[in-house]
């Protein structure tokens, strides 16, 4: 269901005017790189994408989370076209993909790894990197494990693949849901649905919540709110279990094939915590960790950092 069709129209406003501090190489100009947007039919589904960048650079692929879309990536591939094929797409259940009724998807992890696949396949993306947050890092982990010999290198931000990240408050009621999947669990769980808690999300462990624009929580609301939606985010709170119980695999790929990794992490995250981006050196000598003063969201209040780093990192070990 498109939301446009009911008339919500949300015009949003842009700040790439300002200046960066991106390094000359990575982006002279952020506004001369505008993202142009696509939608392909994979999977049965008509999947929305971002895309921005040379035909022929390196790709980095964008995985985002909950409750957010592409537009998450909205500031940051701008600043890294210049030098990159950067690709976002909306997850089935999130954003502006449409997934037909007739599809009878069902809403797992696994099936979200198969459509992003069929989209890779779909676009010819051989060799890519990955840029993984919140459900956007099991989500590729998945395709890292289908087809390591894809993967150029990681970049996590926020995107947990270790027990030692999940915060112990935040992910309580989700955890009690897999141990008990009642009715009464699953209800609490529309808590996390609502505007205030989302909202919450993006301004929790930031220092300045003002540097958070206000479309950005409020549009994730307005889309989380369509009919039936709350329904898909319920079924992978609890389908959620299920890359826990994969994080070993995800670990072992780790030090079987020692993918060059950038852990950046707001290290204020309720969810994800930085015990899980530390975690990531354990098996992976080729893992580079920071931590930014932020929260969950940190593209909202960091993106220059976190561009200029993924410049430096793409550039020494994917070029």
């Amino acid at each position: 269901m498109n939301p446009f069709d009911a008339g919500f129209v949300l015009q949003l406003p842009s700040n790439l005017n300002k200046e960066s501090t991106m390094p000359t190489s990575a982006a002279a100009n952020p506004t001369a790189n505008f993202a142009t947007i696509h939608t392909v039919e994979v999977d049965g589904v008509k999947l929305f994408y971002r895309e921005a960048g040379p035909a022929d650079a390196p790709v980095l692929l964008l995985l985002h989370g909950f409750p957010t879309s592409s537009l998450m990536f909205r500031e940051l591939m701008p600043r890294l076209a210049s030098r990159y094929r950067v690709i976002a797409p909306d997850l089935p259940g999130f954003g502006f993909t449409e997934v037909p009724a007739e599809r009878k998807y069902h809403y797992t992890f696994d099936s979200l790894a198969t459509t992003i696949n069929a989209f890779v396949e779909k676009l010819g993306l051989t060799r890519y990197a990955i840029y993984v947050f919140d459900y956007g890092a099991p989500t590729g982990l998945r395709l890292a494990l289908a087809h390591p010999e894809r993967i150029t290198a990681i970049v996590s931000q926020n995107g947990n693949a270790y027990e030692e990240g999940l915060g112990e408050e935040a992910w309580n009621p989700v955890q009690k849901y897999w141990r008990q999947p009642t009715q009464e669990n699953r209800d609490a769980l529309r808590a996390f649905l609502t505007l205030d808690a989302i909202r919450w999300q993006y301004t929790q462990g930031v220092p300045d919540p003002a540097r958070v624009a206000p479309e950005t929580y409020t549009l994730d609301a307005a889309l989380v709110a369509r009919p039936g939606n709350a329904e898909i985010q319920l079924d992978l709170f609890g389908n959620y279990a299920t890359n826990v119980a994969l994080y070993p695999e995800f670990q072992r790929y780790f030090r079987e094939r020692k993918p060059p990794t950038l852990a950046i992490w707001g290290k204020h995250d309720p969810f994800f915590i930085p015990p899980g981006a530390e975690a990531f050196r354990r098996d992976n000598p080729n893992a580079t960790v920071t931590l930014l003063d932020t929260g969950h969201f940190a593209l909202e209040t960091h993106v220059d950092e976190i561009a200029a780093a993924i410049d430096r990192f793409l550039g020494r070990v994917v070029a």
